[in-house]
């Protein structure tokens, strides 16, 4: 296909398509005359790809380009192109905590040990979930380290389906797209499904039908 029908169906304007080439996102087209080159459906699939982890996932150009390239190595297993993909989207909040940080790690490395989790402790989930440990205390909610371990197992359980929805996948760029989009939308949809359930429970628990 040429230069417009690609754009025509990625949805990618033409001058972008032009820009992931210059700068290495993107292969080049197969030259057909001087000034025309022929695309295809890889191509396509890239464009995808790209703008998943761009406008989903939110990584800077500079960091695509790392993922791309670990996609791109043979020598790659499959487990380290989805942790370099998940390892640039894991939220982080930037400040620094403070001292209390310590004690959050320490307590993160413990759940992990625990557990047997095959999770470094100072990754960016783990220092993610350091700093909301640490936001817990400082709002009175230290208690609430308590409930680690039964998130843990829910958490456990959403992995597996995860992974098991990921592991459908065939194309390498598949298995990346499967893990921007699962990790940033299916947090969201994870968050919401939480909070319908907590109605349901309220409801049970202390609604005027409860036990009347």
């Amino acid at each position: 296909m040429r230069i417009g029908e690609l754009s025509r169906r990625s949805g990618v304007p033409v001058p972008t398509i032009k820009f992931y080439v210059r700068e290495g996102l993107l292969p080049a087209g197969r030259l057909t005359s001087p000034n025309q080159a022929s695309y295809d459906d890889g191509h396509e699939r890239r464009l995808r790809l790209i703008r998943v982890l761009l406008d989903v996932g939110g990584l800077p150009l500079s960091a695509i380009g790392e993922v791309l390239r670990a996609m791109e190595d043979p020598a790659q297993p499959v487990h380290d192109v989805l942790g370099a993909a998940a390892k640039r989207i894991a939220p982080l909040q930037g400040d620094d905590p403070g001292p209390e940080l310590e004690d959050a790690r320490e307590d993160v490395a413990e759940l992990l040990k625990r557990r047997g989790w095959l999770s470094e402790a100072r990754s960016p989930g783990g220092e993610s979930l350091a700093e909301v440990l640490v936001a817990l205390r400082r709002a009175g909610y230290g208690s609430f380290v308590e409930l680690l371990d039964d998130y843990a197992t829910a958490a456990e359980q959403v992995a597996r389906i995860d992974l098991d929805y990921v592991g459908r996948r065939v194309a390498r760029e598949d298995l990346v797209e499967s893990v921007v989009v699962g990790t940033v939308l299916g947090e969201a949809m994870f968050a919401a499904l939480r909070r319908l359930a907590h109605v349901d429970a309220s409801a049970r628990l202390y609604g005027e039908e409860a036990g009347g």
